[in-house]
């Protein structure tokens, strides 16, 4: 059988179903399950101490305003905690070294945010598009790249996330055998 060091990245499977399905699945267990009291048991206790404690952490730099995107947020830290933990089992695989992966979740949320600046501060928002004290004469061409350099930046920062993951798991491949 002939690998390569690339091998690592594609889904297991067994008996023909992928192992990736299985990974992705099996968290869902560990979710809280609606029910009328407060706390269970030891479990749901724990469960609701984790998302007290992440809701917490997102919170504290944000102002009151800021606090209607906690759902979102908190969401957002289990689900990538749970995919990168499940990347350290045998036989699965992270879906966070996929491009495809990186940029579905940094596009919208990058959309979301220029469109929150927008709507919030239009003049602070656009002011970022023109540095201050540009000569008149270098302003259209100022203003064309700034807006080029705000629409590539979901882009560049997906692909180096996923080519610092990449190259992660790549050294710690060769570092292993």
């Amino acid at each position: 059988m002939n690998l390569s060091f690339f091998d690592q990245f594609t889904s297991p499977y067994l008996l023909g179903i992928p192992l990736i399905l299985l990974s992705v699945l099996f968290p869902t267990l560990l979710f809280p399950t609606p029910n009328n009291r407060w706390v269970t048991n030891r479990l749901s206790t724990l469960q609701l101490w984790l998302l007290n404690l992440i809701t917490k952490q997102l919170m504290i730099p944000l102002n009151k305003k800021g606090h209607k995107w906690a759902l979102i947020l908190t969401s957002l830290m289990i689900l990538l905690l749970t995919i990168n933990l499940l990347g350290l089992l045998p036989y699965t695989f992270t879906p966070t070294t996929q491009l495809s992966m990186n940029m579905a979740l940094a596009f919208p949320l990058w959309l979301a945010t220029l469109l929150t600046g927008l709507r919030n501060q239009p003049t602070t928002s656009l002011g970022h598009l023109l540095p201050e004290g540009t000569p008149t004469p270098l302003i259209p061409a100022l203003t064309m790249i700034e807006t080029a350099s705000l629409l590539i930046r979901p882009l560049a920062l997906g692909v180096r996330l996923t080519a610092n993951l990449t190259a992660g798991h790549l050294l710690i491949q060769l570092i292993s055998t």
